[in-house]
């Protein structure tokens, strides 16, 4: 399977506290905060490469995620979905991207992503 990296998150346990953090010790920009009922959640500046971002951790864990850019979501969620550990399932977000998230043998959050799904 060939795939692109496009976004890599770290969870964190207090948002607030993480953005100072990544901006006064690393020189980061925050591009943007996104708190809801659902979501705390903060995007960095990047050039080329990658995103970053942070989001606090709802299960209490501070693993990370890396999300990849795949052509076909649905087809690749019917191949996986019964061999792996399901973190989040399909579903078409706000933003306009395709997606799901399953967990590696060590909790590793890996999201497969179909950018764009609702204007293709």
């Amino acid at each position: 399977m060939k795939t692109k990296l496009n976004h890599v998150r770290a969870n964190v346990s207090d948002l607030q506290k993480s953005i100072e953090w990544y901006e006064n010790v690393l020189g980061f920009e925050c591009t943007g905060a996104d708190i809801t009922n659902r979501w705390s959640y903060a995007d960095f500046e990047c050039g080329e490469g990658a995103t970053f971002a942070i989001a606090v951790s709802h299960n209490g864990t501070t693993s990370a995620r890396f999300n990849f850019v795949v052509d076909n979501v649905d087809v690749l969620w019917e191949k996986l979905k019964s061999e792996v550990t399901i973190v989040e399932t399909i579903e078409t977000m706000p933003y306009g991207n395709r997606k799901f998230t399953i967990a590696d043998p060590d909790g590793n959050e890996i999201g497969l992503v179909q950018e764009n799904f609702n204007i293709m």
